[in-house]
């Protein structure tokens, strides 16, 4: 196993600045995962860690060993693609032997390391077949084949499961956080899925236009975001920003909407300086209840016209207008009906998020 650590990365292609000093350490055996939009720089990060691109500025380090400078087979990494990248007229089994045949191993060593791999994997079965028999989740693995038996320090996966509809992506998630346990090796990923971020890894860095925007524990991004870009990227339904104003006084403070509703704070949620100021409130659905009888402690109340009710068997989302904006509710199945004109929520105002959006720093 190897650990990874990068220092200063920059990245440049003409006059755009694709990667702008990026520092991280990942530890021995972890799973990272690099998540962001489109165009954020996660491929080209990994695609550097690779030696696939040429870095600027900065070091990048395997297992204490300096690999900046090393061509991509010298660097000991093994990496999973998008497109699977299988030779179409040769069997799983010689495609996933490809790398060691090339490396001279001798043919015991091919058979013993092909076959752990297989069962592994579960494909046994499949490994006299070629690509075009298999469906994609098969591909897939065959090509996750192909990394393992190279026994590699590192294993990089550039969105493998990109391709997939959806029921396979849930599977072949599950295969392959097993894998991660089984073989215990550090693992490198690349997505734009926050759902495959947050159930794979063991740590997430999030990037925004070169930068990691916040890197931590899934759990700790998606209670703790540091702005309003985490907060909002993370968590599906995605997170309800209402705008506001700040108001303290004394000691107490409220989030004041434009249609003049009051919500207060809990006492030990901030100790914020009086005055007021424009606030967004950030409220994540499943914080967003139904109100009935006496409200919770750190709860706040409001009512609000149920616009969109939209049941989906174990959850039911409705979509109101709450402060001039559009904002859903995570409700349990039977908590509404179509019927339902006006609902009175609690906001859970002890797991608000508050953001100044002039910085978009959480407050």
């Amino acid at each position: 196993m190897a650990g990874l650590t990068i220092t200063g990365l920059h990245k440049r292609y003409g006059g755009f600045h694709a990667l702008k000093g990026i520092d991280l350490t990942i530890q021995d055996g972890s799973f990272a995962v690099f998540v962001g939009p489109s165009g954020c720089g996660k491929s080209t990060l990994l695609r550097s860690i690779a030696g696939l691109e040429d870095v600027d500025e900065g070091k990048i380090a395997i297992g204490g060993e300096d690999v900046t400078d090393l061509r991509p087979r010298d660097r000991d990494i093994a990496m999973v693609f998008q497109n699977y990248a299988l030779y179409p007229y040769l069997t799983v089994f010689e495609n996933i032997a490809f790398g060691l045949r090339s490396r001279k191993f001798p043919e015991t060593e091919i058979r013993r390391r092909v076959g752990e791999a297989a069962e592994i994997l579960g494909i046994t079965a499949l490994l006299d077949r070629l690509p075009r028999h298999l469906s994609g989740g098969q591909r897939q693995r065959v090509a996750i084949g192909r990394a393992i038996v190279r026994q590699a320090k590192l294993f990089l996966f550039d969105e493998p499961l990109s391709n997939l509809d959806a029921k396979l992506r849930d599977e072949m998630r599950g295969e392959i956080k097993r894998l991660h346990k089984e073989i215990g090796k550090t693992m490198v990923y690349v997505t734009h899925d926050q759902v495959e971020a947050m159930t794979l890894a063991d740590r997430i860095m999030l990037l925004r236009d070169g930068r990691i925007e916040q890197e931590g524990a899934p759990l700790d991004l998606f209670e703790r975001p540091s702005t309003g870009f985490v907060a909002s990227f993370l968590g599906s339904p995605t997170i309800n920003l209402i705008p506001g104003r700040l108001v303290t006084r004394s000691g107490r403070s409220a989030v004041v909407l434009d249609t003049g509703e009051s919500l207060d704070l809990p006492a030990q949620r901030a100790k914020l300086d009086d005055g007021e100021r424009p606030i967004l409130l950030g409220i994540r659905p499943q914080y967003l209840t139904r109100a009935a009888g006496t409200l919770a402690a750190g709860h706040a109340r409001i009512e609000a016209n149920a616009d969109l009710i939209q049941p989906t068997g174990t959850r039911t989302f409705v979509t109101s207008h709450i402060g001039g904006v559009a904002v859903t509710a995570e409700l349990a199945a039977h908590d509404v009906d179509n019927s339902e004109g006006r609902i009175a929520y609690a906001l859970d105002m002890a797991r608000a998020i508050l953001i100044d959006p002039s910085t978009d720093k959480v407050i």
